[in-house]
């Protein structure tokens, strides 16, 4: 397989379906305005959001059904390489809906459907194929797979050298961290199920990273801490940056800018502090931004050209 410098996989991607509408009343037609395709899924995101950089990157993803084809064509209109995994079962859809009075946002998410045993196994082999500087992981699993599926991915990947980026939750976080990744990105209630802990405040983040540092969960740990901002930790370093203030109008999409971010930053050999900026500024910039059309590169230039005067 030719070389990329990133690789994203996404096994659970969605084709998402936005529009706006006046007055939620139940039992009653609401009328909503034309709708608005995206390609959605966490890799994908963190693909799209690496090309709206001017960064490049091979774009790993699942396909079935109508819902696969209109995505795989959103896709390469965006102008991202992409890499098709078919599958028998249809692609999932997402539903996203603004009220236009309230301005009030309504997210609508499905399961993805279940992967057949060969489609696994010709996910496994694929990642076997690669070969790439840095593999993101990102995104929920499909119905029926494993836990520890992508556990096993990043094993494959670090036994050739690969740096593996984690961006996911609840048991297969867990469990991919029990072989350790380059760099994962959970929030503050994530980070603190994965200590064993209730909850956290934000002086104790610090210290609960370093714990997973020195298990070898991750090399580096970026907290994110919504509108406050986020922390990077490493074993020699630590970088807090805030967000800047906004006028927020939606939240799709923020993590996966914010993780696009700061891939594309590492390609780029910046330093942490510059990476931990960068996620920061992506991730902010997108919420600037209706539907799941992330950001704008402009506004995350600007964003991030603003933190560094800080």
């Amino acid at each position: 397989m030719k070389s990329h410098q990133i690789i994203t996989l996404t096994l659970n991607p969605s084709l998402d379906k936005s529009t706006h509408f006046t007055g939620l009343i139940a039992e009653q037609k609401i009328r909503c305005e034309n709708p608005r395709y995206d390609a959605g899924g966490g890799g994908i995101n963190v693909s799209k959001a690496i090309a709206k950089l001017g960064g490049n990157s091979l774009c790993i993803h699942t396909s079935g059904g109508s819902a696969g084809i209109m995505l795989e064509e959103i896709i390469l209109k965006d102008g991202i390489e992409n890499k098709v995994i078919r599958t028998q079962n249809w692609t999932r859809e997402n539903f996203i809906a603004f009220e236009n009075t309230t301005k009030a946002q309504y997210r609508f998410g499905f399961p993805g459907n279940e992967l057949l045993e060969d489609e696994k196994q010709k996910v496994i082999e694929t990642i076997k194929e690669i070969n790439t500087k840095y593999l993101v992981l990102s995104g929920s699993l499909n119905e029926g797979l494993p836990t520890d599926f992508y556990q096993t991915i990043a094993e494959i990947a670090k036994a050739m050298g690969i740096k593996v980026i984690v961006d996911t939750s609840g048991e297969p976080l867990r469990k991919v961290l029990e072989k350790g990744v380059y760099l994962i990105k959970p929030n503050i209630g994530e980070l603190a199920k994965l200590i064993g802990v209730e909850k956290l405040e934000l002086s104790e983040v610090e210290k609960a990273a370093k714990t997973l540092i020195e298990n070898g969960a991750a090399e580096i740990v970026v907290v994110s801490l919504g509108t406050q901002g986020a922390i990077l930790v490493s074993k020699e370093q630590i970088e807090f940056v805030k967000a800047p203030k906004v006028t927020k109008k939606s939240t799709v999409g923020a993590g996966d800018s914010m993780v696009g971010g700061m891939v594309w930053a590492l390609s780029q050999n910046k330093t942490l502090k510059e990476v931990i900026q960068w996620g920061v500024s992506c991730g902010t910039a997108a919420t600037m931004n209706e539907g799941t059309q992330l950001f704008k590169k402009e506004d995350a230039m600007w964003l991030f050209e603003g933190l560094q005067k800080r």
